[in-house]
């Protein structure tokens, strides 16, 4: 009877996990296609790029929040990157989309996508309440994608959470 009750309570242990939401995707080694890139050569790649007037720029989504992702100046290591919003005035975000909308052509599509980004600052900060974050506010002119998958971003584990923000600068 032990081993019948031990079954059952197993059995019912299997169809609860079974249940809720997936597990958010891991972008580190596991979700490159089983190839993985070390710090020493993501290092390497950040110092090999050209330089000019223009950011790098992750985008990181989280629904809800108003912050577009996060901006870095060429040649700069991930950690010193900022989490902005953007302005809209002379141009819409890439992925300025229905939230609604189909699968894949919706706002935030393009989480973790590598842009270039060229723009200014404003000088000013905003607040964005579902984060609960005063962000530096940036006026984008022009973007260009540089790479739809490129992996981690501040560390080969880092974690995306889509209900809250796990993917900090030098945690």
């Amino acid at each position: 009877m032990k081993i019948l009750r031990n079954y059952i309570l197993w059995g019912i242990c299997l169809i609860l996990c079974q249940c809720g939401d997936q597990a958010p995707p891991i972008y580190g080694p596991a979700n490159l296609g089983g190839v993985s890139i070390s710090i020493e050569q993501r290092r390497a790649e950040i110092q090999a790029e050209p330089r000019g007037d223009f950011f790098y720029g992750r985008r990181y989504y989280i629904p809800k929040t108003r912050f577009w992702g996060y901006l870095r100046e060429p040649r700069q290591s991930a950690n010193k990157s900022k989490l902005v919003i953007f302005r809209e005035n002379h141009i819409l975000n890439p992925d300025r989309l229905p939230e609604d909308g189909p699968v894949g052509r919706r706002y935030g599509f393009d989480q973790n996508y590598e842009y270039r980004i060229y723009g200014k600052y404003t000088g000013e900060t905003a607040y964005d309440p579902n984060s609960d974050m005063k962000l530096p506010v940036f006026s984008p002119t022009r973007y260009e994608l540089v790479n739809q998958n490129p992996g981690w971003l501040f560390y080969p584990t880092d974690h995306y959470d889509t209900s809250r923000i796990t993917l900090i600068p030098g945690r």
